[in-house]
């Protein structure tokens, strides 16, 4: 499975900037308003130093990471909702994200315009989260009636129009429909609505330099993400090794990306489990929870519709006792069967029936 991130927020905050830095992409980055109006799209590596590991083992022919699909939609202002700005010309892009991924300004360079005159984050963040809900509430009032009909014909419609009208009444209240306590029929029923406030958000703090290890402030509820796009880019610019020297010097561990892509795994409840040999090492994507064949599938259908066993060894065996060879001979590599719940970290190899 392949994620996907919409980067949100208003103009001027740096969405862009960061984009093209996690990307590499070359996307444009300018100060004024609306400087994105089609969205960027940028598949990007997830970073995982197991992948590296893992290849110094096998020697494969080649390493193949798994991926985040990040999409830089235009920039939200107050009454987008209504049409102000682009109006409503990146809720398309937004539905067909896994995730939100709001970028926040906390960064205080006078030569960037605000679009509000000064940089209140909390402020920014009540103003995107208000046009999301008034998009939601827009969708419900079109297809209300359209499911009021159905439910004459279809008494199991019924279901669907109650829960669509639970949420609007949250949404006019303020609430986004991902924090209402709804069941997951009730979930299940509003899918193929693509409501927006039902998406996962994440929020990135784009801050200056020296703000990288300060206290910041939570938003919904949670900590957000402190990334400095300026960092990024610079880091986007170097190799490898001179990129690991740079953040050294700045006393980081790892790049805006990858806490960036960890958070996203932990929010989205994601994991990675790997396949590795001569020809080839890999990382897959897999939902925290998912049983061996389904992991199988990750890879190719007919993995999982035939899917007999899984030989699996734990990453740390694997790499601590030098392989495949290694973990048979330590009794540590597994046959797991179709109830086995993947871990993250798994190295598997798969048989099945054609």
């Amino acid at each position: 499975m392949s994620l996907s991130i919409g980067i949100v927020g208003l103009p001027n905050v740096g969405k862009s900037t960061l984009f093209t830095a996690l990307t590499n992409k070359g996307g444009l980055a300018a100060n004024y308003p609306f400087a994105t109006i089609e969205p960027n799209v940028g598949i990007v590596p997830v970073p995982d130093a197991r992948l590296d590991a893992l290849a110094e083992i096998d020697h494969p022919a080649r390493i193949v990471p798994a991926t985040v699909e990040f999409v830089d939609i235009a920039g939200l202002v107050a009454g987008a909702s209504q049409g102000e700005g682009l109006g409503n010309q990146f809720l398309a892009n937004i539905r067909e994200t896994d995730a939100i991924c709001e970028v926040v300004r906390f960064f205080g360079d006078p030569d960037v315009v605000h679009v509000a005159g000064k940089v209140d984050p909390l402020s920014d963040v009540d103003t995107i989260k208000t046009e999301l809900i008034l998009a939601d509430m827009a969708t419900l009032e079109k297809a209300l009636p359209r499911l009021e009909k159905e439910a004459k014909r279809d008494k199991a419609g019924a279901a669907k129009v109650a829960a669509a009208q639970k949420v609007f009444e949250g949404l006019n209240e303020g609430h986004r429909t991902r924090t209402l306590d709804l069941s997951d029929d009730e979930r299940a029923a509003l899918h193929d609505l693509h409501l927006l406030t039902m998406k996962p958000m994440l929020y990135i703090a784009n801050v200056d330099e020296d703000q990288l290890d300060a206290d910041l402030p939570e938003i919904d509820g949670c900590a957000p993400v402190p990334i400095s796009a300026k960092v990024e880019a610079d880091l986007a610019e170097l190799d490898p090794a001179e990129a690991r020297e740079y953040l050294e010097a700045m006393g980081l561990e790892e790049s805006g990306l990858a806490r960036l892509v960890r958070e996203a795994y932990k929010l989205l409840g994601l994991q990675s489990y790997f396949t590795s040999g001569e020809t080839e090492t890999r990382a897959w994507t897999v939902p925290i929870g998912a049983k061996a064949p389904q992991a199988a599938g990750v890879i190719h259908t007919d993995f999982e519709r035939g899917f007999i066993k899984a030989e699996t060894a734990a990453f740390e065996d694997y790499v601590g006792l030098g392989g495949e060879k290694g973990c048979r001979d330590a009794g540590k590599l597994r046959q797991e069967g179709k109830e086995y719940v993947v871990q993250d970290g798994d190295v598997m190899h798969f048989k099945f029936n054609v």
